[in-house]
């Protein structure tokens, strides 16, 4: 049964799509992996794998989502039976990643609640450590819950509710003001930024190509997984998003616009972030790269400390949090997305409304363990095992169902009836040997990686949470393939 719910226009889709894929990881992944991996030589495989790999599955979930009109499982399922245990895959992914992205908003809430006083200014590793996250020792000593992260966790919540409980409907009307704004904000910050002094040392680090840096398979590596991550692919969203579009709606253009939109975010988000790092090293009296970090070092200790030496800080603060908040939400109920419109495949008489409820209510219960005092340990190894692994074996499936056991050549056939810009028979070898063969050496890597060596050094039964992200999903998809492969009703489709 195809969805009842429509967007309103391709427009709203589109700022949809781009709402989705622009998230967190645009500011504070993305310009640290720059710095780590050579600077401008990290952004050429950077936008090689972007526009070779990650625009060709972005383009494949779109047309698969489009064209048979379901969520993720039964849309899979419908082209061969074999592979509804893929959309399983993604669905609990992405249930599982909002569970802790979710708790990362709540912090940027807690921060944004506290920005005007610039209440670390004094200390903001001890701050974000301490005050905040009230950290333990250890992943062994959870610690209780810390009930101010728990309240603000709630209110992210009923934020994400209030986006998504009417589907489309509701997400077309939140993403008119959230996708537009955080990017206005970030180009205020841009302003700031230039007029800071050390703000070119910056930049020079930024766009200074470390040319040995792109004989490194790590760099390759590095940017080809960031390329997947920052366009919401294999995570079953944008085949959900693109199951509520008319299934005559053009593809090609949609899937280029929303992933030059997303690259020109995180280019611009990088000259932001980079030139307030080139003020902090200028105000210490040291080197750019000393300053650099990733992920909540960035965001929570590097950037608070950098916008605190600025005048009018308290602003600034405030600013950069209500960006991160908002560049946030749009990624998160998106996140949830795929586990609505999967349950209500299967249970088409359920209201939206119910089921968006009960699915918040559970990511909001899982969260809770990112809340003890321990949580910060447990989000870096789920985050590591599903980004590392589930991610990237869904991509692996979504090639190997388009390209061989569906046929590229058929769906590029459909994509071109659609769409008025057409795809060429490049999009054939990229979905069909290119991303399937990059994947496998990822995933070869990655696996060799974490057997030889304990991800940052966690004890075996913290890591075993880890790999049981990974196998639980898995399993069920195997299970799913057995229990209902020969199921009547779903062979293999074709297009008309």
């Amino acid at each position: 049964m195809a969805h009842d719910n429509k967007w309103s226009s391709q427009t709203v889709f589109i700022l949809a799509a781009v709402g989705s894929a622009v998230g967190l990881g645009n500011v504070w992944r993305f310009p640290y992996l720059a710095g780590q991996y050579g600077g401008g030589a990290f952004l050429i495989p950077y936008l090689i794998a972007f526009v070779v790999m990650a625009t060709p599955i972005l383009i494949l979930e779109l047309a698969i989502g489009q064209r048979m009109q379901r969520g993720p499982i039964k849309s899979l399922r419908h082209m061969h039976p074999a592979f509804g245990g893929v959309g399983l895959l993604g669905v609990i992914s992405a249930f599982l990643v909002v569970a802790y992205y979710a708790v990362v908003m709540a912090w940027c809430l807690l921060y944004l609640l506290r920005s005007f006083a610039v209440a670390w200014a004094d200390d903001p590793e001890g701050y974000f450590f301490g005050n905040v996250l009230q950290i333990s020792d250890g992943v062994g000593q959870l610690g209780g819950f810390n009930w101010p992260v728990v309240a603000a966790l709630a209110v992210i919540w009923l934020m994400i509710y209030f986006c998504i409980w009417q589907g489309p409907k509701s997400v077309g009307k939140v993403v008119l003001y959230t996708v537009p704004i955080p990017v206005a904000v970030l180009g205020v910050l841009f302003v700031r930024s230039v007029m800071l002094p050390g703000f070119w040392p910056g930049w020079q680090l930024y766009i200074t190509p470390v040319w040995s840096a792109m004989l490194s398979p790590e760099v390759w590596t590095a940017a080809a997984s960031q390329a997947f991550l920052t366009l919401s692919v294999a995570f079953a969203i944008m085949l959900t998003y693109a199951s509520y579009k008319n299934p005559d709606e053009d593809i090609v253009q949609s899937s280029w616009i929303t992933a030059l939109a997303d690259m020109a975010i995180s280019l611009f988000a990088g000259f932001v972030v980079f030139a307030v790092l080139g003020y902090m090293a200028w105000s210490a009296n040291t080197s750019v790269a000393e300053v650099t970090t990733s992920g909540p070092g960035l965001a929570f200790v590097v950037f608070p400390q950098a916008l605190s030496l600025m005048p009018l800080p308290g602003l600034f603060s405030a600013l950069f949090f209500f960006m991160l908040l908002t560049l946030g939400i749009d990624s998160a109920f998106s996140l949830v997305e795929p586990a609505i419109a999967t349950i209500l495949d299967i249970k088409p008489e359920l209201k939206n409304t119910q089921v968006a409820g009960w699915v918040c209510l559970a990511a909001f219960g899982v969260g809770l363990l990112y809340t003890t005092r321990a949580g910060l340990y447990f989000l870096d190894i789920v985050d590591h095992f599903v980004v590392s692994y589930n991610a990237m074996l869904m991509a692996l499936g979504m090639a190997i169902l388009g390209g061989w056991v569906f046929g590229a050549e058929l769906l590029r056939r459909y994509i071109n009836e659609v769409s008025q810009w057409q795809i060429g028979r490049w999009w054939n070898w990229s979905i069909k040997w290119l991303v399937p063969g990059v994947l496998a050496i990822l995933l070869a890597t990655q696996l060799s990686t974490d057997l030889r060596t304990p991800y940052e050094g966690y004890p075996a039964w913290a890591l075993a949470l880890g790999w049981a992200t990974v196998v639980v999903p898995v399993g069920l998809g195997l299970w799913m393939v057995r229990g209902f492969g020969a199921a009547a009703g779903d062979r293999k489709a074709t297009p008309e």
